[in-house]
């Protein structure tokens, strides 16, 4: 799999829903993304790519797209 695929499955994982609800996602943007499932979802970043991620980045992802910004910059990730 692609980073991007991981990146998608993810969040699909976590949040439990379909790929087709991805782009323009946001914290809170469904019942699954709340203060629990935000945790969950970098719980699952991390492992996923083998990163730790700091205390900013987690709190600046606000989104689907944020993340993967994120990701990119911070991270050397590439998509």
């Amino acid at each position: 799999m692609t980073n991007d695929e991981l990146y998608k499955k993810v969040f699909c994982d976590t949040f439990l829903i379909e790929e087709s609800q991805l782009t323009g996602l946001a914290y809170q943007g469904v019942k699954s993304w709340d203060s629990i499932g935000h945790m969950a979802l970098v719980a699952a970043l991390e492992e996923t790519f083998d990163i730790m991620m700091e205390t900013d980045d987690i709190i600046n992802m606000s989104s689907f797209e944020k993340g993967k910004e994120i990701l990119i910059k911070n991270y050397a990730l590439e998509f």
